[in-house]
Order: structure tokens, then C-alpha cells, then sequence
């Protein structure tokens, strides 16, 4: 009779842990995909920009820095190796875009120009998309961390070498205060 509650004790013992592990491989996969959608609109944004800083190149010569800023944090972007080196070259690279857009917004003509405004409107939906799915990435991937640190699929996870997924965050300080706006019409 004991040997009997014991092997019944070790088969499900066995279960919990088979369930715990597929659970794991199953989100694992899903943060896996949730970063190749990301790299696929990373991937559109960087064919974008060599056509953007073309267009405007001819008429922004004096806006060197910017435009050189942008095609080097692209090209460091396309270059990182993993999955935390691309987010940081990625925020580089945002930053950059970001400057770029500031300067083309003070060009009335080079911002109503009909090659550069329809890759500006194409940069601008990557970059909405691109801000989609990181946020599905950090969803899925904050419910994975989670699993991998709650017991008991936690005793599988760091018995099968499951590692955490990095998520993507601010680091810059500037960018988590809010623009102050004033609306008042004193003159």
C-alpha cells in the first residue's frame, strides 16, 4: 500500500513537472515571436531611413550632424548581436529619428516635399507599430518572467535553465518628465 502511495506520489510529481516545463517552452515561444514581430518593424525602419536621409540630404546641408547622427545609430542598430544590445542601439536610434523629425518640421518646404512626405508618414506608422509591439512584447514577456520566478514551474525553470527576458523601459530620465504646456494668452 505505501509503495503504491509513493508511486502514485512520483507520478504526479512527474506531471506537475512535464506541465511546468511545456507552460514555460509555450510562453518562452511567444516572447521568442513577440521579438521577431519587433525585429520585423525594426527591420522596415531601417530600409526606411537610407531613403528619408536621401531625400532630405540635398536640402539640409547644414544639418550634417543630425542626418550623420541617424545613419550611424542605424547602422549600430543593424548591427547588434542580442536581444538587449538591439534595445539599447534601438533607443539610439529613436533618438536620432527623433532629432531628425524636429529639424524636417522646420523646413515648411523640405516637409511638404512629395518625396519626403510620404517617408515621413511611412517612418511615423513603423514607429507606431513599432511601439505596439513592444508593448506586446513587454506584456507577454512580463507574464514569462513572472512564471519563471512563481513556484513550482520556478524548481523546473532554473532546473531546465530557463532565463529571463530583458523588457523594453526608459532610461532616459528627460524623457519621464512631462513637456510643460502653457496655454495661457498673455502677451
Amino acid at each position: 500500500m505505501v509503495f503504491f502511495l509513493f508511486l502514485a506520489f512520483v507520478i504526479i510529481l512527474v506531471v506537475l513537472a512535464i506541465a511546468g516545463y511545456n507552460s514555460l517552452v509555450q510562453i518562452r515561444n511567444q516572447v521568442r515571436n513577440a521579438w521577431k514581430q519587433i525585429d520585423v518593424q525594426l527591420k522596415r525602419r531601417h530600409d526606411l531611413i537610407p531613403n528619408l536621409v536621401n531625400a532630405v540630404k540635398g536640402q539640409m546641408e547644414f544639418e550634417k550632424g543630425t542626418l550623420e547622427g541617424v545613419i550611424q545609430a542605424r547602422a549600430a542598430a543593424v548591427g547588434a548581436s542580442n536581444i538587449a544590445d538591439s534595445m539599447a542601439k534601438e533607443d539610439v536610434l529613436s533618438s536620432a529619428l527623433s532629432k531628425l523629425f524636429a529639424v524636417v518640421e522646420n523646413y515648411p518646404a523640405l516637409k511638404a516635399n512629395e518625396s519626403v512626405q510620404p517617408l515621413m508618414e511611412e517612418l511615423t506608422t513603423t514607429e507606431n507599430q513599432i511601439t505596439f509591439a513592444r508593448q506586446f512584447y513587454n506584456d507577454i514577456t512580463t507574464t514569462y518572467n513572472t512564471k519563471l520566478e512563481m513556484f513550482p514551474t520556478n524548481l523546473v525553470a532554473s532546473s531546465m535553465g530557463f532565463k529571463f527576458f530583458p523588457l523594453f523601459q526608459v532610461k532616459d530620465a528627460a524623457e519621464r518628465e512631462a513637456p510643460t504646456v502653457d496655454l495661457s494668452l498673455k502677451q
